[in-house]
């Protein structure tokens, strides 16, 4: 599927967002300081999902939530909404579909990630959706980049597909691809299934992630964590106050209906870790 541009308003409404006043074209600045103004001023979350509200794979309903709404959202609507921004400065995009963990899910993860190709001076992987994890493009070539705080690196799996791989601490998220125009099909279904069964971890808890400068924060269910250089400082979360207060002061979002999440979220944590308080390194 082609990806359609967003209209000349709506470039000027996507810029403002993201607070990115500099004038833009289809070369490497701008896509690096796109990408770059992009996971700084919208956060990646799952708050709908939690609230159990509708999600599509469908740019046009992601511009209206992320751009007009003011909110944040996951891979299918933060790359939707950056690959029409760089289709209407006139950048050649192509939406790939792509398979998170794959070395242990198989080939049933195909569809869970949505992430761009972009043609600027040779093929770049462009990815505002991987959790906030990748700050900047990356070339599709074999390598490692410091997306300060975390390593990102790409390289090839034994089956010839792309793997990148970013580092959290002892753990790695990692997501498979093939640089080819994506199974929209395939990435609605995986949509649906993310957003609706409860084997999804996205169902299963709630998640808030954003780039702040040198700092990566992270909100899983009640465990705020702040990844820098020199390590990573985790607490939990006391209220449901507390909750929506951490929610519109680091992520930028004003939700205040996530304070209805706040038993479910309690009940997940007691579940995972008991009496034991969150640990801080």
């Amino acid at each position: 599927m082609a990806v359609e541009p967003l209209s000349p308003a709506q470039l000027a409404a996507y810029l403002a967002r993201i607070g990115l006043a500099e004038a833009v074209r289809a070369d490497l600045p701008t896509l690096d300081a796109m990408v770059r103004a992009h996971v700084r001023a919208i956060p990646f979350e799952n708050l709908d999902v939690q609230l159990g509200r509708p999600l599509t794979t469908d740019p046009a309903a992601a511009f209206a939530k992320l751009v007009e709404a003011r909110r944040g959202g996951w891979c299918y609507e933060h790359n939707g909404v950056l690959g029409a921004a760089l289709a209407a400065i006139g950048f050649d995009v192509t939406r790939m579909s792509a398979g998170v963990m794959r070395q242990m899910r198989g080939d049933e993860s195909m569809g869970s990630h949505l992430c761009l190709l972009v043609q600027c001076g040779g093929q770049m992987l462009v990815d505002a959706g991987f959790g906030s994890w990748l700050g900047a493009p990356v070339p599709l070539e074999q390598g490692a980049w410091t997306h300060d705080p975390l390593p990102v690196s790409l390289g090839r799996t034994d089956d010839a597909m792309w793997r990148v791989s970013v580092s959290l601490g002892p753990t790695a998220m990692s997501y498979d691809f093939k640089p080819e125009p994506a199974d929209e099909e395939q990435l609605s279904r995986l949509c649906r299934w993310q957003a609706h069964d409860p084997a999804s971890v996205f169902v299963q808890n709630l998640t808030a992630q954003r780039r702040d400068g040198g700092r990566y924060l992270m909100l899983r269910g009640k465990v705020m964590s702040v990844i820098t250089t020199k390590g990573e400082e985790r607490r939990e979360v006391a209220s449901a106050t507390e909750l929506v207060e951490i929610l519109r002061d680091l992520f930028l979002l004003d939700v205040p209906e996530a304070a209805d999440l706040w038993p479910a979220i309690e009940a997940r944590h007691e579940a995972l870790f008991g009496t034991q308080a969150a640990p801080t390194t």
